[in-house]
Order: structure tokens, then sequence, then C-alpha cells
């Protein structure tokens, strides 16, 4: 047997090398998962609809003659669009985003867990660790039966908040409908 140089074992593995780098990226392109798998598309609200959302929300408000703050969140409950009607309660912002990141997060109206902390048994609501609001006039806004946002609001009764909540919603679902 021959013995080999260091240049030429050198210069073998250099070629070595640089074949298997060449071959490196189509073997991970293989081996890798369709990129549709890596990301995925999700709906989310935009402050267009979110605009329809309240402005339809606050004119139920005024023919009720109520005085109420609306807000709009994402999916993750990041606000999206926060309307406080004059001589509304300055506490509403808070209570009204609560209530539409707990619809947000857990895609359920919060007059379901309003109803559920009422039965016996519930008050395990009151110890979430992140901020459940357990009051209606939260209401998840969905499409395809996905969650894209939710609607919160607060100032007067839990059951009117939750009608001008709906009203709200109403109006986006109105504005997605095909056209006829």
């Amino acid at each position: 047997m021959r013995p080999v140089s260091d240049a030429r074992l050198m210069r073998g593995l250099s070629l070595l090398g640089a074949a298997l780098l060449l071959a490196a990226p189509a073997t991970l392109l293989l081996a890798a998962p369709a990129a549709g798998q890596l990301i995925k598309d999700k709906p989310v609200l935009t402050l267009d609809g979110a605009r329809i959302v309240t402005d339809a929300a606050h004119a139920e408000a005024e023919k009720r003659g109520l005085k109420v703050t609306i807000v709009v969140v994402d999916p993750a409950g990041i606000l999206i669009a926060l309307r406080r009607m004059d001589d509304a309660s300055i506490a509403g912002p808070d209570i009204a985003t609560g209530k539409a990141q707990t619809a947000a997060r857990f895609g359920n109206p919060t007059a379901l867990f309003e109803q559920r902390l009422q039965k016996e048994g519930q008050l395990r609501y009151l110890t979430f660790p992140v901020g459940v609001v357990a009051s209606e006039g939260g209401v998840p806004i969905k499409r395809d039966g996905k969650t894209v946002g939710a609607v919160g609001v607060s100032g007067a009764t839990s059951q009117e908040d939750g009608l001008i909540a709906a009203a709200g919603i109403a109006a986006l679902e109105a504005a997605l409908a095909p056209k006829k």
C-alpha cells in the first residue's frame, strides 16, 4: 500500500467537504417539513372591522341612552380599538378590556362564565392566573369557527353590555355577508 501524503489527504478532504456542503442544502430541503407546516395562517380582525363593531355598538348604546366603553381585541387579547363615550365610567376601559380579553382567550362569551360562577362549586373562575372577567358583555368574534377577535362592553348592566356587544358583532357579520 502506498502512503498518502498530507497534501493529497488535505486536498481529498477539501473536495469531500465541498461535496457535502453542496449536497447538505438539498438534503435539508428534503428532510424539512413543507412550509405550510411551519407557519399557519391565522385570521385576525382588522382595524376597519373593529371600527364597524365599535360604531354599531356605540349606536346601540346611544339608542338605549347608555354611556359605555367599547373595546375590541385580537385573538390574543391585544387591543385593536377602544371607544369610551362621553361621561362613561372611568373604570370602563379596564373592565371592557378584561371582558374582551376573556372572550378572546377562551373563545366563549363572558356570560357563560357569569352563569357558571353563579352555580355552586364554580368559584374556581375567580382563581385563574390570568384575569377572567365573569360578567356578561364580552363576546368572541368568530369567522369560520375561529376566534378572530372579541368585543367587550362596560358601563351598563351586564345584560345591556351583552346586547350592545352583540349589536357590534351583528353589524360586522352583515358587512361580511355576501352581497346579493
